[in-house]
């Protein structure tokens, strides 16, 4: 790597320590302002505003006062005669020719004139110092220790005596709270690099680079301070060069890692940066790898560290800081101008532009005004004045996209502020700060517009959009802590209590709406020509809310009531009267106002009262369902009612209430006997989900064994299994299932309790029809809601109102009859039929006896489960059979082989297994649904009769068919392992491969060896 021809670039080092102090404030909710520049990962406040002061130092070093001039002299402090000279002659502060030079002595700012800024005319600020801002000779600065810099830098003879203007160096090193050690030993180290090179530019210097390679930890007072100081120079040049840089790098570069990883080990121990170091040299050559690169790779003469986004803005914000004066936070010193100007010559190192300074410095401004507890208004002033430069500047066409992400970023945090006061105001602003409301409204409407400018805004939201939105949110949080303080809202609404609290809400309400028309209206009406109609309406929309709780609460007129009612009146027709005042410049004379006030219309009172009566008839019909949820066991209520308690509890409480409501001497309109039906369907619904929450059929379906070949064992071998199997208890004569002619069902409880589920489910699809009637063909009904003029009939959907409640449970049927059939066949019939059908020979463990078992377990079945529920519950039985065969033929696993010669065999018990289902009773099943379900068994029962020549040959086509290339058979390629799809069909290529599988044949464990090296059962 040639990186090192840029040796002589290392030897000029700075050295800064900062003094710790309190980090900058950091905005939290109780200002609600988010900072919308990012944070840096890894950097503490206090170590960001440190190396802004070292970048700072390093720019301004040719300035006077910052020890790049050798001609700096201390002069006395001047008098107040002398300073009172005009600003032309030569001994005037603001004169650059004065020898007086100094800060402090500003007598106007052009700065703080533009923003409308008072001065604060105070004494020019003086110390007992010398030129370089201490004094080593005196008893608190004299140290000839070898780590104080100032026991070797010392340039000028001592004058204890002499008071001059304090230095735009020292100045900012104050305003940045930097010690005078700390700034002592930045001019010494820059003093000794920069010998012979004084004209050099700051942004060709790598000033953590150089910070690392020049002051060693002899210069600190403990290991400990040295090791922080490293962590955050290293952890600068990462945030720089490989977190945010300002030429994106890729990922996989070589000096992006190793950098990474020095910069991490660091955080362990400190890093050997001696002169002759090698991790020295790796971090030099990573860093100037990185930072001296252009955009199209080309020469440049500067060099990238500290240009990045978000760095470069946090850096530059920590140096603007610095214009607020220390002894009052919400002034900005009369010195601005000439700290702007010193600032500004970092521009080139932190790549800030004119408008990206214009953007920080409103923020700066309005960010102290927010942190300082909002009490200077110039602040605020100050900040609106800065937002007509950046709207000139957003205006431009040539916008960087950091500058136009930056812009988004503080107007919609300046907008998120001003709009949580003002979204408040009545909270925020009283009688004496009412006025900073008239800044706080431009000046979100500014940031708004800017941003509606820049296309970041819709523009179809005005300002009078906005102001409206002020009005409604800040009088119902207003509403809202009156009926907090009077704790209307306590939850009980006692009739006499209650009511005399609501008539004084509503006297309160009515000097909410005065206090609001005399004191914000005003204010607002700039903005918006109705504000105090708007007023009126949400405070008219809030005292109602609360008027119809408490109405509701009470379900009887009383003497309380009308009373309430006619202060309730008296409060409306006041709030109509400002509507229709304010609105007398509108067109219709504020009837659009008028309309949108819902009136507090007492003639619905009975119709709320009927509302209260079908919530508690519900109300019920909802606790039987909860209960049923902690208590059913789903055992039926008799012999002759073979569902469950709950469902004829759930229905017996579902006709009661149907019946009842159509029993009071009103009229009923079709809207409310459509949300009545609505609330049964829900509570229908839920119980219905309730009962079929019984788990899922596939959990019962064992998994799929591995693929193996069988092994043709000695005939021994075969017999000493069948042996095996018999002592195991699978063998059904053994089991103690069937002795002499007798059997029993194997059907368990748990598959019993799903029969009653089934039957639950039936029950209640038969009994809808009852109560749909009751609710369609009642006299009482009437055509239209005489309370809701504009909402038109509402008839139900297909002539019944439970259609979406039938579509529900005929689903749920159909999945408990699924898991019903799939656990009688798995899991109750496991012993009998897939435990034991086939194992170990095929002869001697045919399928008879679990046609037997089966046989008792449909009678069972039809003596359970309701007429209308069996032919579903036996076709899904049937389903489940016919896949438990399929199964045990082709994923039987290692218990199970077929011979050609089983084909009869099995054949015979699949056509036995069919008219098991074919003679369930007439009109359960018929015989094509048998049929079409037993035809994949039959496809597979066929493919176990071929030759295993044949088999593999229609194998090989269909392999070679579906992975669209021709027969392999003489290429010498092997075929692909064809995948597992669950459906199984003799032109299934897997179906076919477990026939082999299954097979105790030699052809077929050759062909499956040679094929697929499958392993050979063990």
């Amino acid at each position: 790597m040639v990186l090192l021809d840029r040796h002589e670039y290392f030897q000029d080092p700075t050295n800064h320590i900062c003094v710790p102090s309190p980090p900058t404030p950091q905005l939290d909710a109780t200002n609600g302002l988010s900072f919308p520049f990012g944070h840096i990962d890894g950097l503490r406040p206090n170590d960001l505003r440190a190396t802004a002061y070292e970048i700072f130092f390093t720019s301004c070093r040719s300035s006077q006062g910052f020890g790049g001039r050798p001609n700096i002299n201390v002069y006395p402090f001047e008098s107040r005669d002398h300073r009172s000279r005009s600003p032309g002659s030569p001994g005037s502060p603001s004169s650059p020719c004065s020898p007086y030079s100094g800060v402090g002595m500003a007598v106007t700012s052009r700065v703080k004139k533009t923003l409308g800024l008072k001065m604060l005319n105070r004494t020019p600020s003086t110390r007992r110092s010398n030129s370089w801002g201490s004094n080593p000779f005196s008893p608190s600065g004299y140290n000839n220790s070898p780590r104080s810099p100032r026991g070797s830098f010392s340039t000028l003879p001592s004058r204890s005596n002499i008071r001059r203007p304090m230095t735009s160096a020292e100045l900012m090193r104050q305003q940045m709270k930097v010690s005078e050690d700390s700034d002592a030993r930045v001019r010494k180290t820059l003093m000794r690099t920069l010998v012979g090179q004084t004209g050099r530019r700051a942004n060709t210097i790598i000033l953590p680079l150089e910070l690392l390679r020049q002051l060693k930890a002899g210069e600190f007072e403990d290991a400990n301070e040295y090791h922080e100081w490293q962590k955050r120079q290293l952890k600068t040049l990462e945030a720089g060069l490989l977190d945010y840089p300002s030429i994106p790098i890729e990922k996989g570069n070589t000096f992006r890692k190793c950098l990474r990883d020095i910069v991490n080990s660091s955080n362990v121990k400190p890093i050997d940066t001696s002169k002759n170091s090698e991790i020295m040299k790796t971090v030099c050559n990573c860093v100037v790898f990185l930072s001296w690169r252009s955009p199209n790779e080309a020469r440049t003469d500067v060099c990238h560290w500290a240009d990045g986004y978000p760095l470069n803005v946090n850096l530059y914000l920590h140096l603007l800081q610095a214009i607020f004066d220390l002894k009052d936070e919400t002034c900005v010193a009369d010195e601005v101008d000439e700290l702007l100007e010193l600032i500004k010559k970092t521009w080139p190192v932190l790549g800030i532009t004119r408008q990206i300074h214009n953007l920080c410095l409103t923020w700066v401004l309005f960010q102290q005004y927010v942190i300082t507890g909002q009490v200077e208004y110039d602040l605020l002033r100050a900040s609106l004045t800065m937002l007509t430069e950046v709207a000139n500047d957003a205006r431009k066409i040539d916008r960087d996209p950091i500058y136009v992400n930056m812009l988004s970023a503080m107007l919609s945090s300046m907008i998120k502020w001003s709009e949580n006061r003002l979204l408040d105001y009545h909270e925020s602003f009283n009688r004496e700060t009412v006025d900073l409301m008239e800044n706080i409204l431009p000046l979100a409407f500014s940031a708004v517009k800017i941003l509606e400018e820049s296309g970041y805004e819709d523009t179809s939201d005005s300002s009078g959009n906005k102001v409206d939105q002020y009005i409604r949110s800040s009088l119902r949080k207003a509403f809202a802590k009156m009926v907090k303080n009077m704790n209307t809202m306590n939850g009980s609404f006692k009739l006499r209590d209650e009511s005399g609290k609501l008539i004084e809400l509503a006297k309160r309400t009515e000097d909410l709406a005065f206090r609001e028309k005399e004191m914000f209206s005003p204010v607002l009406k700039t903005w918006h020509l109705f504000s105090a109609g708007v007023a009126a309406v949400t405070l008219q929309t809030c005292y109602g809310s609360m008027l119809r709780q408490f109405l509701a609460a009470n379900t009887m007129l009383s003497n309380e009531i009308v009373i309430l009612l006619q202060r309730a009146d008296k409060l409306e027709k006041v709030l109509v009267n400002m509507v229709v005042e304010d609105s007398i410049e509108c067109e219709n004379g504020g009837r659009t106002f008028v309309r949108e006030m819902v009136p507090y219309d007492v003639d619905s009172i009975v119709l709320r009262y009927l509302r209260q009566w079908v919530q508690d008839c519900l109300k019920r019909v909802k606790d039987v369902v909860e209960t049923a949820k902690e208590t059913e066991t789903w055992n039926p209520k008799s012999k002759s009612e073979p569902y469950a308690q709950s469902t004829a509890e759930l229905l017996k409480q579902t006709k009661e209430a149907v019946e009842s409501f159509f029993d009071i001497s009103i009229s009923i309109s079709e809207d409310l006997v459509r949300e009545f039906a609505d609330a049964i369907e829900r509570i229908l619904h839920d119980y219905t989900a309730f009962v079929a929450s019984c788990g899922s059929k596939q959990s019962y379906v064992p998994t799929l064994p591995p693929l193996t070949r069988c092994g043709q064992g000695s005939k021994f071998t075969r017999l000493w299994r069948i042996a095996a199997v018999a002592q195991c208890g699978v063998n059904l004569g053994d089991s103690g299932l069937e002795e002499g002619n007798y059997s029993r069902p194997s059907t368990s409880r748990g598959t019993q309790r799903l029969y009653i589920r089934l039957n639950s489910l039936h029950y209640i699809l038969s009994q809808l029809n009852t109560i749909d009637k009751i609710l369609s063909i009642s006299p009482r009904i009437v055509a239209q809601s005489p309370r809701n003029r504009f909402s038109g009939n509402r008839k139900p959907v297909g002539g019944s109102y439970f259609e979406q409640t039938r579509s529900t449970i005929q689903w749920a049927t159909k999945h408990v009859s699924g898991i019903a059939a799939y656990r009688l066949i798995y899991l109750d019939s496991n012993s009998v039929f897939y435990g034991s059908l086939y194992v170990g020979d095929v002869e001697t463990s045919r399928i008879g006896p679990a046609l037997k078992i089966m046989k008792h377990n449909l009678t069972l079945l039809t003596a359970i489960v309701t007429e209308r529920a069996q032919p579903l519950a036996i076709k899904e039985l049937m389903k489940a059979t016919f896949d438990a065969y399929l199964r045990i033929l082709l994923a039987g696993g290692i218990s199970r082989d077929f011979t050609r010669s089983d084909h009869r065999i099995i054949e015979e018990d699949l056509r036995n297994l069919k008219k098991l289902f074919s003679g369930c009773g007439e009109g359960l099943i018929v015989e094509d649904a048998v049929d079409r379900e037993a035809e994949a068994a039959e496809g597979v029962v066929a493919l176990m009769g071929k030759p295993t020549e044949q088999l593999v040959d229609e194998f090989s086509a269909l392999v070679c068919d579906g992975n669209g290339v021709g027969v392999m058979g003489g290429s010498g390629k092997k075929l692909p392992m064809p995948p597992t799809t669950g459906k199984w069909s003799s032109m299934d290529p897997n179906t076919i491969l477990r026939v082999f599988c299954h097979r105790n044949e030699g052809a077929a464990n050759l062909f499956l060896k040679k094929t697929f090296q499958l392993p050979k059962r063990k």
